[in-house]
């Protein structure tokens, strides 16, 4: 129970008889109540010490108000070790009644109150110190936050200050029960003897747990019996501590996924090295690239493809063996480490389980999402003695399997490298191609089935290069999408196929013309405002031009990509799905967006005797949705019977014609004059 602020004068009365004998001493003396920071009971002495005009007065102090933590911190240890170890006390204290310091040298022991609480006896004298110093060092070793103690040679505690004595959870503690480390105390000793004193950061038992400290160990002497001792001072630094195994983490860990990265694989790599000297094992460095990665991040979003990296992460570390690393090198790029006898033979085993296992499907932000992993292989040490090299022909090993179609698993063959020099070559190459005029827009046919018609042109890059020739797109623009230039190229497409547009519905054609948009345009903020530039330029009208999406691109129907859509839509843009069947959406999905027509992809058309249920469903959910349908890749008269068959409204291909200059497109007009609509002769 709580003792009101003033006690009651019975109260007073009843303490003064329980405490008596006390009264008569002429020393200040008095009970100090810990719990509520108030005296319980004075002599005349200490009343007069403190400047009180009676007991009465005294006791309603509050002497929490103006007490510093260390010495409330320091009240608390005294009552503690009053109750667990009967402890006295003898220490000189500066108390400030009314203000004025004054130095006592106090006996402090625990008395047990009527309540049955431990409070404090404090005796008292006054003393006159020689030096103010004197006086200011015991006030310093009060209220540091560095722990000091004293120790005699055989590791004994003979001091503690009140940092050291909150700090450790048994009054007895010797110097070596301190230490974590059973050999530390004689690495101390040691160097102590040796130089007089030591410093070392070790681990030491705490009130708190295990801690870190900065332990410095001086020898010196025992004031009071002139025998060798230890002074010993400790700092806490295991914040220090923890943040230096943090940032030692984060240097080698992935901080996404928490799976080793290049740097700390590099190490390990180079353990195995050691490791495998004089025996027959090898090491394969399993390279892995996820195919069309990219597309999440352009259509869900970062936070979503980072989603999808963890989830990657979880399933490639649960698929390894026991001894395999598992690392992520960055971007959508992990990498195993494997060492095995016949190392071929253990890749060639997982290599299908990969497959599979980073092929289920995940669901990403409400959105079933499968991607597929093109995975290159190096041996050590047949194909190279150190990491860089293995890393490198790993890579273009994986680059082999993107080039071999996707989801596969390729080792590093010698003839990769003779590629990768290509490749650069013609990323050098590209560099240069759109400033020396080397791109070009050729325009396939795209023709009103039923009729024979033709009613519209799908633009198509290509690139003459000064000294190859005609250069396929399928060679260049993977490497204008990896390098970044598709932009660039993408706004030249634009702009050429807007300027033609113009200049045929002058001649009278009145063609609709369809523009392919790559992910990095379609993310680009600043897309719409060239693009409404150039219709202002080149007098075009934006509702003949068609801006042909593929299904990957609209992934996740996200805010922005719809307002983007109706952005597009409003300044009088058609939109189209391309390559239909390709990707991860349906029919369903799509509906959500303002689509005017969907092309079914050539795969479906071409091997229609396959695929034919699969193709006839597309196109009798594009016509519950009133979708305009064309269909890719029409090369025989049986797959343009098929088209009409289906009621199909376009379709282009090379049974019609292949993709031409526009030059000769225009003839083509001209020939076929009196089938295109609003004909007119160029």
């Amino acid at each position: 129970m709580h003792e009101e602020a003033v006690p009651a004068p019975t109260a007073l009365a009843q303490r003064e008889v329980e405490f008596a004998l006390l009264k008569r001493i002429s020393l200040p003396i008095w009970i100090f109540d810990v719990d509520h920071s108030r005296v319980y009971w004075a002599n005349d002495a200490a009343i007069a010490m403190w400047r009180a005009t009676d007991l009465r007065e005294l006791c309603a102090r509050d002497m929490g108000q103006d007490m510093s933590t260390s010495v409330a911190r320091r009240l608390q240890q005294y009552r503690i070790d009053f109750v667990r170890h009967d402890s006295v006390f003898s220490e000189q204290w500066t108390i400030y009644p009314g203000g004025v310091p004054c130095s006592m040298q106090m006996q402090l022991r625990g008395v047990r109150l009527g309540d049955g609480r431990m409070a404090m006896l404090c005796e008292s004298r006054y003393i006159e110190p020689d030096q103010p110093e004197s006086v200011r060092s015991v006030e310093a070793l009060l209220h540091t936050p560095v722990m000091i103690s004293l120790y005699d040679e055989a590791g004994a505690v003979l001091y503690r200050n009140p940092a050291a004595r909150e700090s450790v959870p048994d009054l007895t503690l010797r110097l070596g029960q301190r230490l974590v480390d059973a050999d530390a105390l004689d690495r101390l000793q040691h160097s102590v003897r040796a130089t007089g004193e030591a410093k070392q950061t070790l681990a030491v038992h705490t009130s708190a747990g295990q801690r870190w400290h900065d332990v410095s160990v001086r020898q010196c002497k025992d004031a009071l019996t002139g025998r060798d001792a230890l002074l010993v001072s400790e700092v806490d630094v295991s914040d220090i501590k923890r943040a230096q195994a943090q940032s030692l983490y984060l240097a080698r860990h992935d901080t996404l996924t928490g799976l080793p990265n290049r740097a700390q694989i590099m190490q390990w790599f180079q353990s195995a090295i050691v490791e495998m000297e004089g025996t027959d094992t090898e090491a394969a460095l399993i390279y892995i690239d996820l195919d069309h990665f990219k597309d999440i991040n352009d259509t869900l979003g970062h936070a979503a493809g980072d989603a999808l990296l963890v989830q990657i992460s979880e399933r490639l570390r649960g698929m390894v063996r026991g001894g395999d690393v598992v690392a992520r090198l960055g971007g959508d790029e992990f990498l195993i480490l494997m060492v095995a006898p016949n190392v071929r033979d253990e890749v060639s085993k997982i290599g299908h389980r990969l497959r599979a296992t980073v092929a289920l499907p995940v669901q990403i932000s409400g959105t079933e999402v499968t991607v597929t992993p093109s995975v290159g292989v190096s041996i050590y040490p047949a194909d190279g003695h150190d990491m860089d090299s293995l890393l490198r022909n790993a890579d273009l090993a994986m680059y082999a399997a993107k080039d071999g179609g996707r989801n596969n698993l390729t080792f590093f063959q010698a003839p990769m490298a003779d590629k990768l020099h290509r490749r650069l070559e013609m990323e050098s190459d590209l560099r240069h191609a759109l400033e020396q005029g080397e791109f070009e827009v050729y325009y396939q046919p795209r023709v009103q089935a039923a009729t024979g018609a033709l009613v519209g042109a799908e633009a198509l890059v290509r690139w003459k290069h000064p000294v190859r020739g005609m250069v396929n797109p399928t060679e260049f623009i993977p490497v204008c999408e990896s390098t970044g230039m598709i932009a660039e190229l993408g706004d030249f497409v634009f702009r050429q196929a807007a300027l033609q547009q113009s200049q045929w519905a002058q001649a009278g054609f009145d063609l609709l013309v369809s523009v392919n948009l790559s992910p990095r345009q379609f993310r680009d903020p600043e897309l719409l405002g060239r693009m409404a530039a150039v219709m202002s330029i080149t007098g075009c009208q934006p509702g003949r031009i068609e801006l042909e999406l593929t299904e990957s691109m609209l992934l996740g129907h996200d805010k922005s990509t719809i307002e983007f859509l109706g952005r597009l839509r409003s300044m009088g843009f058609s939109i189209s799905v391309d390559d239909f069947g390709t990707g991860y959406s349906n029919l369903a999905y799509l509906n959500q967006f303002p689509i005017r027509s969907l092309k079914i992809d050539k795969t479906f058309v071409q091997d229609i005797e396959t695929r034919r249920s699969v193709a006839e469903l597309i196109v009798s959910m594009c016509r519950l949705m009133h979708l305009h349908i064309v269909a890719e890749g029409v090369e025989t008269a049986a797959q343009l019977a098929w088209v009409q068959s289906q009621g199909i409204e376009e379709y282009q291909g090379y049974y019609y014609a292949r993709p031409l200059p526009a030059a000769e497109f225009s003839a083509l007009l001209r020939s076929n004059a009196t089938l295109c609509q609003g004909a007119a002769v160029l």
